[in-house]
């Protein structure tokens, strides 16, 4: 949990907002949303609007790659963290709030991304440049 609160957790899973899954990378394929390089709500707006089932095929073929969600057109794409979102109960208040309130998640996305970035990366301890000699 890294020190994050339930509503912080759900704010930073709102980057799914933006981009995509490629099967050469992850295993995982497609969009989570019809606007992949539009930050908004529309994630949480999908995870409660549409309806999810697990992927079984893909271009006509079975599905071999991981589970995976998808919506009823075979478009959009949800990972199983994602379903979580809306199955566990204090998840899925923090999603409804989202999805009705768009200013609320970027200012908590906002907050949360900036405490993840303050938490910083440790690096192990190495010797100055000038000391390699």
């Amino acid at each position: 949990r890294m020190g994050f609160s339930d509503r912080e957790i759900v704010a930073l899973l709102g980057a799914h907002a933006l981009g995509r899954c490629h099967t050469d990378r992850s295993g995982y394929w497609g969009p989570w949303t019809f606007a992949e390089n539009t930050f908004s709500n529309e994630y949480f707006r999908l995870l409660i609007e549409e309806r999810w089932s697990p992927k079984m095929s893909h271009n006509g073929k079975p599905w071999t790659g991981p589970d995976q969600y998808e919506d009823s057109s075979g478009k959009l794409m949800m990972l199983p963290s994602d379903m979580v979102l809306v199955q566990d109960p204090a998840f899925r208040k923090v999603v409804e709030l989202y999805a009705k309130d768009e200013n609320a998640f970027f200012a908590d996305f906002a907050s949360a991304f900036s405490k993840l970035l303050e938490l910083g990366v440790d690096y192990p301890s190495v010797k100055p440049w000038y000391k390699i000699w």
